[in-house]
């Protein structure tokens, strides 16, 4: 199994700035040298072609959703996908937090299920809020 890409991985303009300054290297060369490979366990580097070309076209600026977040601002938008990280955590990110009017000290009770986790909200008086709704 592949662990994460690199946590130095490039974006933004340094991203856009070493492709340009590698194009005589191949694609996979580029996306290698900034960063987008993991290591798997057997010690085989593999490239990430898919979160390199994904980096590159946000570091473009380029739309490629018809939708737009509300907030006028870039950044990341929700994927409704995570990834389990190297150490065994989930990161659920702001923009879910931020779309589900979450604030900092909320609580939820976590549940498992075989494939599945479900989270419900306890209020102050805690009373549990389905987040199904």
């Amino acid at each position: 199994m592949a662990s994460e890409v690199n946590a130095d991985a490039l974006t933004g303009k340094a991203l856009l700035k070493k492709v340009k300054d590698l194009e005589h290297l191949s694609k996979e060369e580029k996306a290698k040298a900034c960063g987008y490979y993991t290591v798997t366990k057997n010690g085989v580097e593999r490239v990430n072609m898919m979160k390199f070309l994904n980096a590159l076209i946000d570091a473009e600026g380029i739309q490629l959703d018809s939708t737009q977040s509300g907030n006028g601002r870039g950044g990341r938008s929700a994927s409704y996908r995570i990834t389990v990280q190297s150490n065994g955590n989930l990161l659920i990110g702001s923009a879910y937090t931020k779309q589900m009017g979450l604030k900092p000290g909320d609580e939820f009770e976590i549940s498992l299920g075989r494939k599945h986790i479900r989270l419900k909200q306890i209020t102050e008086d805690g009373e549990e809020i389905d987040m199904d709704d």
